[in-house]
């Protein structure tokens, strides 16, 4: 997955097939047309070299 920042905009690019499922999964959950949508709080740390996942929780 291929993510760019610019500004306070993040683009996530998918790289495979499997990538592209994930990526329209987690849209489908974050964004709701009929109520509200969703948004991803991160939670504990992410630090490369040491711990190389980064987690969310969706509110």
């Amino acid at each position: 997955m291929k993510i760019e920042l610019e500004g306070s905009l993040i683009r996530m690019t998918p790289e495979s097939e499997s990538e592209k499922a994930e990526l329209n999964q987690l849209w489908t959950v974050i964004i709701d047309c009929v109520d509200k949508n969703k948004k991803l709080v991160p939670v504990g740390e992410y630090i490369p070299g040491m711990k190389e996942v980064a987690t969310f929780n969706i509110e």
